[in-house]
């Protein structure tokens, strides 16, 4: 609805009386009348103005690896969508529901990685180190908007096809606040970009976005890896052309991920829910019925890591019912060779740090 020009003039008057309420806020936290809690230890955020889809969880996972050889890094989520309250630590065998999908997904592959969730930032801090006082750094997935903490390193997103200076504010359109907003950002990274881009594009980008001299801006892009069986991380499958595929998922935004299998096997059907949905006992019986319809049985299912952490409940009967299911991973990669560029600014970045 809010692609609707007629929609955006409709709720365009709500988009004004959130603005009004997110100015007032801003104002109380930029006049120092709310207090924001500072750390010893440099504390990084991931975020976007946005709602959903600009790409986050890849990104903080970039982070981890990039950080974990040099330090004891920890996660930090709000927990999206789970069916708990307060403070937990993530464990990585424990049902999505409890912690929510993308901190069970980093708890899953980062293994030695403290993960914990917590709706408050600046209690949920505090929590972490004294459990685990030898963390040196935490990463805040999604706190862009959280200004109870100040980050020392402020790492704005952005999707490409999204970005914020094309966008309005709630309800009217998808941003969470005005695009000013983007000025207590410390990096500028453009997401989701085309795995080909000019430096004529990366130029009208930087000039759309219009960044302060304080701030860097990078770009990045989506690198698939081969799709391995839900079951066993160790069977991999190649994709070509003659490979028949239907796309499973509950993601904010799936244009690039079908645009990238489009390019490479046949994609004979999308099934979709709201992005983080949790797959129920009907959801599982019509993907079984679906695949089970299919007259040709060489078709296999493909979902994202994300959608994999919520199916994973429902492995017993995807098993007995023989649902072939392959999860697509990926990773970030760096446009115009600026990934050496990044991870030395970023790291740079915390050796500055004075506690």
């Amino acid at each position: 609805m809010q692609d609707s020009i007629i929609a955006k003039i409709i709720l365009y008057p709500f988009s004004l009386l959130y603005m009004l309420g997110i100015s007032i806020r801003n104002f109380l936290y930029d006049a120092n009348v709310i207090k924001s809690t500072q750390f010893t230890i440099p504390i990084i955020n991931v975020g976007n103005l946005a709602v959903g889809g600009a790409g986050k969880t890849p990104h903080v996972e970039y982070l981890i690896r990039l950080l974990r050889p040099y330090l004891e890094v920890g996660v930090l989520s709000r927990g999206y969508k789970r069916k708990t309250k307060g403070f937990r630590f993530v464990i990585p065998n424990e049902s999505a529901e409890l912690s929510g999908d993308e901190p069970k997904q980093y708890a899953m592959k980062f293994r030695d990685t403290v993960v914990a969730v917590s709706e408050s930032r600046n209690t949920g801090i505090p929590q972490m180190l004294k459990s685990y006082p030898n963390i040196e750094t935490i990463i805040l997935d999604d706190a862009y908007q959280h200004r109870s903490v100040t980050p020392y390193l402020n790492i704005l997103l952005t999707a490409y096809q999204k970005v914020y200076t094309r966008d309005l504010l709630l309800p009217a359109g998808r941003l969470r606040e005005y695009a000013s907003a983007s000025e207590r950002a410390d990096r500028i990274i453009v997401t989701k970009c085309p795995p080909e881009m000019s430096s004529t594009d990366r130029a009208r980008m930087i000039k759309l976005l219009d960044p302060e001299d304080h701030q860097t801006v990078y770009f990045t892009y989506y690198k698939y890896y081969q799709p391995y069986y839900m079951y066993n991380g160790g069977m991999r499958l190649e994709l070509t052309p003659d490979k028949e595929v239907i796309l499973m998922s509950a993601i904010a935004n799936t244009e690039y991920l079908e645009s990238y299998l489009s390019e490479r096997c046949t994609v004979l059907d999308t099934i979709k829910y709201e992005d983080h949905h949790f797959f129920t006992e009907r959801d599982i019986e019509t993907i079984i019925r679906i695949y089970q319809e299919e007259e040709n049985k060489n078709i296999i299912l493909i979902t994202t890591e994300k959608d994999a952490t919520r199916l994973h409940v429902h492995n017993e009967v995807l098993i007995k019912k023989r649902i072939p299911i392959f999860i697509l991973p990926i990773e970030v990669a760096f446009h115009f060779d600026e990934k050496e560029t990044f991870d030395q600014d970023i790291k740079d970045f915390l050796l500055e740090f004075k506690s």
